[in-house]
């Protein structure tokens, strides 16, 4: 399994595909742990993970000491009403992990449409510039965001304001 990171907000956000998904679940696993992100986001279904043998990802992110959240979309799907409930908190969480320098990993099925999306809305809401932002995605992942329902969801964010404030002494 490759992890294709790239500097997002003072810390490192990448996408994967879904661990198990090429037949090494224990190694992808283990390659997940060694890589040490703050925070796994899964975006593929059970049924999915099921496919894949990778039922207890959560249980198993866990265990190596990493919050991990699961908002399931449907593959080549954009967010739903139940996403898009979640999604604030989700965002919060990812950019507090980046602005203090941690690392988040974005996975769907293949680590393209569905993690594209969602790493390009992190990308904005920590204040990059849209199609910047796209660009240099793209850069590390070329297949990142693969249909036009994708592409609106994304480019629908808005640069949230900034997590941490700075103190003078």
């Amino acid at each position: 399994m490759v992890i294709h990171a790239l500097p997002v907000g003072g810390g490192i956000l990448a996408l994967s595909p879904l661990p198990g998904a090429g037949g090494d679940y224990a190694g992808d696993l283990e390659h997940i742990a060694e890589w040490r992100p703050a925070l796994v986001i899964t975006l593929t279904t059970k049924a999915e993970m099921a496919e894949a043998e990778a039922q207890g990802l959560g249980a198993d992110i866990q265990d190596h000491g990493t919050r991990w959240m699961h908002l399931p979309i449907r593959d080549f799907g954009a967010p739903d009403a139940g996403f898009a409930e979640n999604w604030p908190r989700l965002s919060e969480q990812a950019r507090k992990a980046l602005s203090g320098g941690g690392r988040v990993l974005v996975h769907c099925r293949g680590g393209c449409g569905r993690s594209g999306m969602v790493a390009l809305r992190l990308m904005i809401e920590a204040g990059e510039a849209k199609d910047d932002a796209l660009a240099r995605l793209r850069a590390v992942r070329p297949c990142a965001v693969e249909t036009e329902e994708q592409m609106a969801w994304a480019m629908a964010a808005e640069r949230q304001p900034a997590l941490f404030v700075r103190h003078s002494d």
